[in-house]
């Protein structure tokens, strides 16, 4: 018997975020907002997700907090 299953973490790109300060980087730039979540998949069809999250993304160093 063949079973083909995955675990992956997903992000979808929301737009444009707030302007602020990276606490890392230390640079002002306009941040990005995702929506990310944890799947299931069973041969390709997503079963199950959890973990669902809005974040906001540095798009200078990539440090990310929540939204």
């Amino acid at each position: 018997m063949f079973l083909l299953f995955g675990l992956a973490t997903r992000q979808k790109p929301l737009g444009a975020g707030a302007t602020r300060t990276c606490p890392r980087c230390h640079n002002a730039t306009t941040w990005a907002r995702v929506r990310e979540h944890r799947q299931l998949t069973l041969f390709f069809v997503p079963v199950a997700r959890w973990k669902r999250r809005e974040l906001e993304v540095c798009g200078i160093c990539g440090t990310t907090i929540a939204a």
